[in-house]
């Protein structure tokens, strides 16, 4: 009897011990998800540099096409496409930048070009957008026209995002408005230091596109990467200015929370059940509501033309959800155009391509505007 009476109470110690360690697991999730501090990582290292050409220890990101930044602790060179694929290393020819020394660790990057629009070549004022929480600061890049596209980079982004694109709007002549929003380093942060996830930034979003129609914008048309589709989903479903918009593109678009959840944790290699508890977390420390943000089940409340554009090798998140928001369009009275793009990780279309990114941008734009 007491032999029996010590194996139960044993097994209640290790049922309990395993209960508060999923719980601690999911609270560690749900903090690494509302987590505004940037943590910069090099995982590619460079083998050689000789001739224009610079040789990197083989990786999966490394072989991917098309233009990219490769990015050092102190610099930010261009890359070219892959010359040659050997067994441990891979070939890209350097189009720009610094040359960075054998041995630098680096990280293949989306943005190959910095600081600003000046990068560009085109002309452009730091401007202060009054949020909520205080002036963020903006980049105000003039044309002739009075249709603005405001640009909203993803979680963890900036606003030299939307530097790959700049150029071929500012040829059609559309003002151009690149947004910072809460937690960003040139932002002011959330009173609880944490990314809402959209729940909130949208506030900022909204600032900011008062801010263009107080200047002379009659239309606007949002340009969003990743969370920034969540945020102006929010936007458009939540806020009066929303009937200005004219049009979206949404890159990479983050368009279902739960879906991303399930992804994120996959990455990570954690249970599948810990998604809905993190997301509880979560829940509960900035009180989201995550079904507001499945987009398909729950379309925003103004539903402009929109341009889907999404990669198939997106690990962040799943090219899936695009898919089926562009499949159920129809029966949601969304206009909803899709270009897929392969081989390429997340927000990384315009990388694979450029010109035939651009290309399908201006054509979306122009039917949609007049």
């Amino acid at each position: 009897m007491i032999r029996s009476e010590w194996v139960r109470t044993g097994l209640l110690g290790i049922g309990a011990g395993l209960g508060a360690g999923v719980l601690g697991v999911g609270w560690h999730y749900s903090s690494m998800l509302l987590d505004t501090r940037q943590r910069p990582a090099f995982p590619e290292r460079v083998l050689a540099a000789a001739d224009g050409r610079l040789t990197l220890a083989r990786s999966r990101l490394v072989e991917q096409p098309g233009i990219w930044g490769l990015r050092w602790s102190d610099g930010l060179a261009v890359l070219g496409p892959v010359e040659q694929v050997r067994r441990d290393r891979v070939v890209r020819r350097l189009l720009a930048g610094p040359v960075p020394a054998a041995g630098t660790l680096t990280v293949l990057d989306t943005g190959p070009y910095d600081p600003d629009p000046g990068a560009r070549g085109l002309v452009f004022t730091e401007v202060d957008v009054a949020t909520p929480l205080g002036p963020a600061p903006a980049w105000w890049v003039p044309a002739p026209g009075d249709t603005w596209v405001v640009h909203v980079h993803g979680r963890g982004g900036a606003r030299r995002e939307a530097l790959r694109i700049l150029p071929a709007l500012h040829r059609l002549g559309l003002p151009q408005l690149v947004i910072s929003y809460r937690n960003d380093d040139c932002a002011p942060p959330s009173p609880d230091g944490h990314y809402h996830l959209g729940d909130t930034e949208w506030q900022d979003l909204q600032a900011a596109v008062r801010h263009a129609r107080d200047a002379g914008a009659r239309r606007i048309v949002l340009y969003a990467w990743s969370m920034g589709a969540a945020i102006s989903g929010a936007f458009l479903d939540r806020a009066p200015e929303a009937a200005a918009v004219a049009a979206m593109i949404w890159d990479a678009p983050l368009l279902d929370w739960w879906a991303t959840l399930r992804q994120q944790a996959r990455n990570r290699r954690l249970p599948p059940a810990l998604s809905p508890l993190a997301a509880a977390f979560a829940r509960h420390r900035i009180g989201i509501d995550f079904d507001r943000f499945t987009l398909r089940t729950n379309p925003p409340a103004v539903r402009p033309p929109v341009l889907l554009i999404h990669s198939t090798d997106d690990t962040a998140v799943p090219v899936t959800v695009s898919r089926d928001l562009a499949a159920a369009a129809p029966a949601l009275d969304w206009a909803v155009e899709y270009l897929e793009v392969p081989g390429v990780e997340h927000t990384a279309a315009w990388n694979a391509d450029s010109q035939r990114y651009e290309d399908a941008v201006t054509a979306f734009l122009r039917s949609r505007l007049g």
